[in-house]
């Protein structure tokens, strides 16, 4: 099969893109790789072979390129290679400062000597640890409070079981954290982490033994309890049709495109012949910590733009993290060489049934209408260090998608002394909190309802103007609808009932008569803590506002900007949001920031139960009736359910009908 513009890159693609930069590269000092993948294709031109593609007509040639992000000594370069002719378009060496992501190879080197280095092992023989104890450390992006030129990684360490390698050095923090240069590995300093009710530390005193909080279940003590089989069949095989990585189910096509930043990206979505979004991803999460005290100021990581969802993908298991019929999509990172790091099964596709999809009962006639919601998800994890974030896109048979994250993982912890607690964290076990923090993601919806010109607008619910002839018993009320003009953001209103939409003000609805549209429905919710004059602000402007518009450019695909290690301002939407062109019936892009505070309690730790958010991007008056009418009626008969008392065989006198049509009234 030929490949396609949109498809990730191969192997041969990032071997490729690293041999061309090593081949042209003099002097002392070798490529050091941190980043490559495969860029997007200009839309314009990729509407077109879009439009080819479903027409059946020649398709036009679409040049692949990728691009490397590497360091030549201490400078960060951005190299574009065109692949499909195997030349290098630009190769540019980056300001002064401007850090790249992390690299797992990196950091396995620093998470070594943090526990190597003189200056960790004097620390360490203060503690006087048993045998059974050791030292571990987890390697954190340094964040800022300064203009910092080098590419710093701060160290927080740990102790843990030696005698398991499962066991939860997250319930042991321990109060040095040395701080190394990342590309060098040159040792810079020593801090030492405050564990009272102030900003004071004391040094490293000899560890007093106390037990471990452990999750695994060799180590926590629990008596498992029973669990029966609840199993997902499809004995005819799955609903879906997969053709490269073009996926179609149940009236949608799209594509699902896996990538190193994003964990995937979706492409091209059309619901029953009509489209939808053109792409559509998490872009970026910013996780600032609010604990005031040094070091911990400096904890905010970018979890895409520092770590990557695609790099820090788990691999997938069968029967564990989907059910059903499965088809995984696979990944890959470079290694500092250039040479690819296959990562597989990062990506899965499966159906599940998730309740009813619609309901009826004419009461008169005691007959029902019944049919059950069948939805299609696409899910990655990743794993950033102690937290696992799970990403979900759900399609739906009445033309929805769902955003759904599942956050779970460890809490990342930091010392307290016995008998104190403080009020920007909870303790979670013995000397140990956790601190209160933000995840703000952002989910970056490029729209093409029913085309590509469209239109963001909100509308508010209000209350009619009281005791006027229409309104005289002062129960009316009425929507208000204001348009997006210029780029920008929508302030939250959730006393109006204020909702998002995209209309196509080019396409009206027969029935209701207005523009077709889609409604992004979103909870209102508390934006980014850190004040206006702090780096976690000034870094992270999308976190600060709920909705985002800017005009579609090319390249322009993640919220905080390309490069966000040690950054010191917002190079993405802060910026962008600024221009001053139009956006109404124009070629928008919408930030959508889904934020949640996370308020430790003890029930998240050792190992946290999943807390789901959800945005919804659901057709309103996109359609001219319920788009669901062709689901066939639920019925026992497929569904194959038996009673309880068969099940257990116990007697019954319940009846055995199999009929969803008729309700006992």
């Amino acid at each position: 099969m030929a490949i396609h513009p949109f498809d990730p890159i191969s192997d041969a693609e990032l071997r490729l893109t690293s041999k061309l930069i090593k081949d042209k590269t003099t002097g002392p000092f070798k490529p050091h790789f941190v980043q490559i993948d495969r860029d997007d294709p200009p839309k314009k031109e990729m509407i077109k072979y879009l439009e080819a593609e479903r027409k059946g007509l020649p398709l036009p040639r679409i040049p692949r390129v990728t691009h490397a992000f590497y360091y030549l000594d201490t400078t960060l370069h951005k190299a574009l290679v065109n692949v499909s002719a195997a030349h290098i378009i630009t190769d540019v060496a980056l300001p002064k400062g401007v850090q790249g992501p992390l690299l797992a190879d990196d950091l396995a080197e620093i998470e070594k000597l943090a526990t190597t280095h003189p200056a960790c092992v004097a620390e360490i023989e203060k503690l006087k640890l048993p045998d059974h104890i050791h030292v571990v450390c987890d390697p954190w992006m340094n964040g800022v409070d300064c203009v910092e030129d080098r590419y710093l990684i701060q160290c927080y360490m740990y102790l843990a079981n030696a005698n398991h390698p499962e066991s939860n050095h997250y319930s042991l923090p321990l109060k040095f954290s040395p701080v190394f240069e990342g590309l060098s590995r040159k040792f810079v300093r020593m801090d030492y982490l405050p564990a009272g009710i102030d900003e004071k530390t004391a040094p490293t005193q000899p560890w007093t033994e106390f037990p471990l909080v452990e999750y695994h279940p060799d180590l926590n003590g629990e008596t498992l309890r029973e669990l029966k089989p609840l199993i997902v069949e499809q004995p005819e095989g799955p609903g879906f049709k997969v053709t490269g990585h073009k996926i179609e189910w149940q009236g949608w096509s799209f594509y699902v495109i896996p990538n190193v930043r994003e964990g995937f990206a979706v492409y091209d979505i059309h619901f029953k012949g009509r489209s939808v979004i053109y792409r559509l991803s998490l872009n970026e999460m910013t996780v600032p910590y609010g604990d005031p005290r040094a070091p911990y100021h400096r904890k905010q990581a970018f979890d895409l733009g520092d770590a990557g969802f695609g790099a820090t993908g788990n691999s997938l298991g069968l029967g564990c993290d989907c059910l059903g019929v499965i088809k995984y999509f696979d990944n890959r990172r470079t290694n500092r060489d250039g040479e690819p790091v296959f990562i597989p099964s990062t990506v899965c596709l499966h159906e599940q049934d998730h309740g009813l999809l619609y309901k009826h009962v004419n009461y008169r006639t005691g007959h029902s209408v019944v049919a059950r919601r069948r939805e299609f998800a696409v899910q990655t994890i990743a794993t950033v260090a102690n937290y696992e974030y799970a990403v979900n896109l759900i399609f739906d048979q009445v033309g929805e998608i769902k955003i759904q994250v599942r956050a779970t993982g460890i809490l990342s912890t930091m010392p307290i002394e016995k008998g104190l607690t403080v009020p920007w964290g909870t303790n979670v076990g013995p000397l140990v909190m956790a601190a209160y923090h933000q995840h703000m993601l952002s989910f970056r919806i490029d729209p093409a309802v029913d085309g590509y010109q469209n239109t963001v607008c909100y509308d508010d619910v209000l209350r009619m103007e009281p005791n006027t002839k229409l309104n005289p018993y002062n129960v009316g009320f009425y929507t208000e609808r204001s348009y997006v003009e210029k780029p920008g953001y929508v302030e939250q209103s959730p006393f109006t009932n204020r909702a998002y939409k995209i209309i196509n003000e080019n396409v009206i609805n027969p029935t209701s008569k207005k523009p077709v549209g889609y409604k992004i429905m979103m909870p209102a919710r508390q934006m980014l803590m850190a004040g206006p004059e702090s780096y976690n602000n000034k870094r992270a402007q999308y976190a600060t506002q709920q909705m985002w518009v800017t005009k579609y450019r090319d390249g322009e695909l993640y919220a905080a900007g390309e490069f966000t290690n040690q950054s010191q301002n917002d190079t993405g939407v802060g910026i962008w949001s600024k221009r001053n062109e139009n956006v109404r019936n124009s070629d928008p892009v919408v930030w959508a920031t889904l934020g949640f505070t996370h308020i430790p309690r003890p029930e998240d730790f050792p190992v946290m139960p999943v807390e789901i958010h959800e945005i919804h991007v659901t057709p309103f008056g996109f359609f001219e009736k319920n788009p669901a009418l062709d689901v066939p009626q639920s019925n026992n008969k497929f569904n194959k359910s038996v009673y309880y008392d068969d099940a257990t065989g116990a007697k019954s006198g319940a009846s055995a009908g199999s009929c969803c049509g008729k309700a006992n009234l």
